[in-house]
């Protein structure tokens, strides 16, 4: 392996080399599959034998065109231990908990389909190996990436979204990422990952293109939605439960984007320059957890990291990926984000959509790579290795099993041949439902203005209460919205089957109250609208705010939103109908963060609703919480600040007329929360805040050490309790011993109000000042349905990981020196109970 032979270029990283002008000669315009067999010829950048180095003319790093032999990681040889460490099948993972103490076993999974990969691939050729490494290019199969079919092999699918089946009918369109999050409720992700599986399987999927975990660093990322917010614990256990759900659905899962995609401006040119340890402990650690969920496959991003390529990364693919996670999977491109033929060294196992650019007619695989093994740059074994890797993973979801074949045409719906309109939907509204109301965040509620109880009238403001004007489907991957926002836009969307709007949910509860219901959506004509709130018993102001990939730009948004106030007049509108209206209530729909302080404060705003993006039950969602239907529970996924210049990061929209934009993350361990504690700055909101109907109180608070399950293990053990780092070794920080249960805290929580409710206690740790850590640090939260005047017993678990800060000396984890202490509570600044750890 190249972090074997180049022991330099494990700890720098690199680029390898990417062509310095397009590649010339001639190929199909139009390939069913990119022949492995001949290819255009690559100019590369870098052609002498000399080490790696920066290269002046394109600004990032290079390393030569060489020869490079490849030795594949070993595998994991820790025999299960059951019931803390049981051997684990994708299609069986371990049941969900509020406070998670089992660590699943995959190895023996992994194992058994790396025998079966090898077996199948004993007679093929060279060619056949590549094909199998490389897609066959943008539109030339159903789906929007396809591995094409090989003797016994039935090729693969490709399929985003993280949130429904994209381009696909008679499929759910499920509430985004950022609103599972807000539940911080570990069996609705576990449930929506299910459901989602399900989906993508009953459409023949093989690869569904989700979870997305990349973090909220900046508020105005135009992607945020997607992911599960702005901590990494957080992010990482939405990862971990909705990947155990997508592949015990049968599908295989994708963590993206590996890695520091963080903002939509400048995506394919900008140097994320991160140091090592805020790449451990804030960036990669929802990846960490991906690996232990078992994931199939890692997808690299379009970026660069520290001047070189994502997906040319040997640092971040071999080094941190495959060796210190001990991923088994493969890593494919984001699409068009393959940069060399040399990749394939790097750690890139394939290559999507399969052309360097949509319709180029070449690839840097496929006749490529195969000239590359011939010529001796690129070993025969790490061909082999990659091709393993794909097939292994094919197995390891039993997808050889009565898989169903692609039913649907991604690129033509109008295909009746390969359209057959399989309804994969079951009963999965119920679920969004759910997950909408579960994940509403209730921020204000002055005077009992919510629930509401039978209001004689009610009036309805905003376009955002209404249907859009053409149908939930008008703009194309949602690029627009002039109705109910339930989900952003770009390529993380899907086709809604169908979307209520809070009117239709409104109305359908007024109808049993005998209610009346008026409304107006025109967002710009405030004095009609000030007219028509005056004397109605409650009005209802919706407001929102959009935002998604850089390919569509909407109203001057490319991407990422320009600023965090709302849209489409939005807070004018809220002034004119709390100016006339007492009893004036705010449902907000957003992609994330907004600037709420034109009118938060105003005496007639008497509640606030973070309604979030709900996906196609959005209506009904709203209107149960504010009926009372749910209780609402859910909590801030990130911090909603005073002012935009109170976040760490900010939005990079200069180009600096380099060929390269350089984003330094000087903030390091500080984003979100975290910086606004460092920095003692008071937010609006702050990350994990979130009211209910009911109150809770906290009592009897208890810690305790909890024996080790791996006595094989004590000596590292010790050393950790010594202050020592945790080894250099494959797999070395996904250890058992690293991340089985080890300390357990427990508590009781009381509903000390009249209704029932449920209640999310989260756990904070604080480090010793000498650590360098921020102030307080998530590392644990579970929920709790208590009734009225019951009291619950709660637990969370810690890990010696939990605990633990990387040590970039040592390139390990370690204990920090001095006294760890943590505070339990109903937010990041909320804290009900105190404690210290011995360890």
């Amino acid at each position: 392996m190249l972090s074997k032979l180049l022991p330099l270029l494990s700890i720098l990283p690199f680029v390898l080399g990417a062509p310095a002008s397009a590649p010339t000669g001639t190929s199909t315009t139009t390939p069913t599959v990119f022949s492995a067999s001949s290819s255009p010829t690559l100019t590369n950048s870098t052609t002498s034998s000399a080490p790696a180095s920066t290269s002046g003319a394109s600004g990032f790093i290079t390393i030569p065109l060489s020869s490079y032999p490849f030795t594949p990681y070993p595998t994991p040889t820790l025999n299960p231990r059951p019931p803390v460490f049981p051997a684990t099948d994708p299609l069986n993972p371990p049941d969900v908990s509020c406070d998670p103490q089992v660590v699943p076993d995959f190895a023996p999974a992994w194992a058994t389909a790396y025998e079966k990969a090898k077996n199948l691939m004993s007679d093929y050729t060279l060619e056949e190996k590549v094909n199998i490494t490389t897609g066959v290019g943008w539109a030339n199969g159903l789906c929007v990436g396809n591995i094409p079919s090989n003797k016994n092999f039935p090729g693969l699918c490709l399929e985003d979204s993280p949130l429904g089946v994209r381009f696909a009918d008679f499929a759910t369109a499920f509430p985004a990422g950022i609103q599972v999050a807000s539940t911080w409720n570990r069996a609705l992700m576990r449930a929506r990952g299910l459901a989602l599986g399900q989906e993508f399987k009953g459409k023949g999927v093989n690869i569904a293109l989700g979870p997305m975990m990349n973090m909220g660093r900046i508020a105005q990322g135009g992607r945020n939605w997607e992911g599960f917010g702005a901590d990494p614990f957080l992010t990482g256990e939405s990862a971990y439960e909705t990947i155990l759900g997508l592949q015990q659905g049968g599908v295989q899962a994708t963590a993206k984007h590996f890695i520091n995609n963080e903002q939509e401006h400048f995506r394919t040119s900008e140097s994320s320059n991160v140091d090592d340890r805020t790449q451990h402990e804030i960036y990669a650690h929802p990846f960490l957890r991906s690996v232990m969920a078992g994931v199939s496959s890692v997808m690299c991003s379009y970026n660069l990291i520290n001047g070189s390529y994502a997906c040319n990364n040997d640092k971040m693919l071999n080094d941190i990926l495959k060796r210190e996670y001990g991923f088994q999977g493969f890593v494919q491109s984001d699409w068009s984000a393959t940069m060399s033929t040399l990749s394939a060294v790097a750690g890139l196992d394939m290559t999507m959509p399969g052309d360097i650019t949509f319709d180029s007619g070449d690839s840097y695989f496929g006749g490529n790579l195969t000239d590359y093994v011939n010529d001796g740059y690129i070993s025969m074994a790490r061909v082999d290795d990659m091709a393993t890797r794909i097939i292994a993973a094919w197995y390891y979801l039993h997808q050889d099993e009565n898989f169903p074949t692609t039913n649907f045409n991604a690129f033509n719906s109008n295909d009746e041949v390969n359209n057959q309109h399989v309804n994969v939907q079951s009963d999965h509204y119920k679920l969004v439902r759910q997950i909408g109301a579960a994940g509403t965040v209730l921020l204000k509620n002055e005077n009992g203005a919510l629930p509401l109880n039978k209001p004689r009238n009610l009036v309805l403001f905003g376009s955002d209460a209404g249907p859009g004007k053409s149908g939930p489907n008008e703009f194309s991957d949602q690029g627009g919205s002039d109705g109910i926002l339930a989900m952003g836009w770009g390529s993380g969307t899907a086709d809604f089957p169908y979307l209520i709007s809070p009117l239709e949910g409104i109305q359908e509860r007024a109808r049993q109250d005998g209610s009346s219901v008026f409304w107006d959506f025109d967002d710009w004509n405030t004095a009609l609208a000030s007219n028509m709130a005056f004397g109605q018993a409650v009005a209802v102001v919706f407001i929102d705010s959009d935002s998604g990939e850089d390919y569509i730009t909407v109203d001057g948004n490319q991407g990422d939103r320009n600023n965090l106030t709302a849209w489409h007049n939005g807070d004018n509108l809220v002034l004119a109908v709390a100016a006339q209206n007492n009893n004036t209530i705010v449902v907000v729909n957003s992609v994330g963060p907004l600037i709420v302080e034109p009118w938060i404060e105003h005496p007639n705003v008497t509640a606030v609703v973070w309604a979030g993006i709900q996906g196609q039950e959005a209506g009904n969602s709203i209107a149960d919480v504010l009926y009372g239907v749910y209780n609402p529970s859910g909590k801030l996924p990130y911090t909603i600040a005073k002012d935009l210049a109170d976040y760490s990061a900010q939005l990079v929209t200069e180009d600096s007329g380099s060929e390269f934009v350089t984003i330094d993350y000087t903030e390091g361990l500080f984003i979100d929360y975290r910086h606004f504690d460092q920095a003692n700055i008071t937010p609006r909101f702050e990350f994990g805040f979130g009211l209910s109907y009911t109150t809770f109180s906290y009592s009897d608070l208890d810690v305790s050490t909890l024996p080790s399950s791996d006595s094989d293990e004590q000596n590292l053990i010790t050393a950790w309790g010594n202050g020592q780092a945790s080894p250099i070794a494959e797999g070395s920080s996904t250890a058992l011993w690293l991340h089985e249960p080890a300390f357990q805290v427990t508590f009781t929580v009381t509903n000390t109000g009249s209704i029932a409710g449920t209640e999310i206690p989260q756990l904070y740790i604080h480090y010793p000042s000498s650590a360098g850590e921020p102030p307080s640090v998530l590392k644990g939260f579970t929920n709790v349905e208590i009734t009225p005047g019951e009291t619950e017993p709660i637990s969370i678990t810690l890990s010696r990981y939990d605990l633990s800060i990387w040590d970039v000396l040592a390139q390990g984890w370690r204990k920090p020196d001095g006294q760890i202490s943590f505070s339990v509570g109903a937010s990041s600044r909320d804290f009900k109970l105190q404690g210290d750890i011995s360890c």
